[in-house]
């Protein structure tokens, strides 16, 4: 029986075939082997964490319709992300290959199992997965390819009683439909732009540290960083952060550069400035989202 690797995103994906490449190298002692048909290396591209969610796996995917114009609202990626990911999961279901499907402990892919698991859960014999420590992605692409491979004999079947949690969970996250999924503690929670909105105010009001003394502008990459090891509780793409850059520059919270470096608009004064700080000073707090999932280990 054929073999169907899972993994979110294309660069672990390219990492993942290079390790199968070399293990394929190794036992046939082929410099130059090539995959064997029986096994490939899908890349799950769409991030879960953010986004409608209602209606994804509905006959005819009409929620990759909404999702698709959710990515052409950010920009900066690919128009057929939702709709390729709906796509390879319909095929995985006819099939009968086995599955097997990588994941860290990040927010996103911690959704791509559960709706993986969700899909196949009328064939739980062919689900398998890999666990993975954040680090194991991370660095040049040959390290992370080798260490990939040092985790292909850890792939072990996906128990009944777990799929069918799992698959329960991506249903409860859907029907939830917030505008962002948080991950931690191992439980997910929904959230709205606002909050993502202020928690990028707030790093703009005090930037991280390493910044160089003074500094009020951040750059677009150190932003979205800061956010990943805050509060945001999901690893927080480029064209999320420069959506939400330009939709807070829009109403004068903050300045925005042409080189897309952000800082916090003047508290005091005139003009935008003192507009958007009258607007803030009279926002209502944000609400405390509550856990609509409790995931266990």
């Amino acid at each position: 029986m054929t073999t169907i690797h899972l993994i979110h995103g294309e660069p672990a994906a390219a990492a993942l075939r290079q390790a199968l490449l070399a293990r394929e190298a190794s036992r046939c002692g082929d410099p130059a082997p090539t995959t064997r048909p029986a096994e490939s290396v899908i890349a799950l591209s769409d991030d879960l964490t953010i986004g409608p969610l209602r209606d994804i796996d509905e006959a005819g995917d009409p929620c990759a319709t909404q999702r698709t114009a959710f990515w052409q609202r950010l920009g900066g990626v690919c128009e057929t992300l939702a709709q390729d990911d709906c796509a390879a999961l319909a095929a995985l279901e006819t099939a009968d290959a086995h599955v097997v499907i990588w994941h860290t402990h990040d927010a996103a892919d911690q959704l791509a199992l559960r709706r993986v698991c969700y899909r196949l859960r009328n064939a739980p014999q062919r689900l398998n997965e890999v666990r993975l420590a954040t680090d194991d992605l991370s660095g040049p692409p040959d390290a992370v390819a080798v260490r990939l491979q040092t985790h292909l004999p850890d792939a072990a079947p996906i128990s009944v009683l777990r799929i069918t949690r799992l698959a329960l969970e991506w249903q409860e996250a859907k029907f939830a439909n917030g505008e962002m999924r948080r991950w931690r503690d191992n439980t997910f929670t929904s959230g709205t732009w606002a909050d993502l909105d202020a928690l990028i105010l707030e790093i703009l009001s005090a930037p991280p540290c390493g910044s160089a003394p003074g500094a009020s502008w951040l750059p677009c990459d150190t932003l979205g960083a800061a956010l990943a090891r805050g509060s945001a509780g999901f690893t927080v793409g480029e064209p999320l952060v420069l959506w939400r850059l330009r939709e807070l520059a829009a109403t004068g919270e903050l300045r925005l550069r042409d080189d897309m470096c952000a800082a916090r608009a003047s508290d005091t004064g005139t003009g935008a400035g003192a507009a958007a700080h009258r607007s803030r000073a009279a926002r209502p707090a944000l609400p405390h989202t509550a856990a609509h999932l409790s995931l266990p280990r």
